[in-house]
């Protein structure tokens, strides 16, 4: 199992996922619905884009890291 693999399929479809909630929230923006839970619609595939993200970013270091 190549969890490198997974993690990168897991980030491209949280950014999916991030375009998708940022959408509904202009919708909703622009028909005057405000309700809360529009807004943070976003949050959970953004925090999940950093984690996943920050891990992707490091990979290539700690493989020369483990190299040398």
């Amino acid at each position: 199992m190549d969890w490198n693999y997974w993690i990168r399929q897991v980030h491209r479809w949280l950014s999916v996922a991030f375009t998708v909630a940022i959408i509904v929230n202009l919708i909703a923006l622009g028909r005057q619905e405000s309700a809360v839970w529009i807004g943070l619609l976003a949050l959970l595939p953004l925090i999940l884009l950093l984690v996943t993200g920050l891990y992707l970013f490091v990979l290539p270091y700690a493989t020369k890291w483990r190299s040398s």
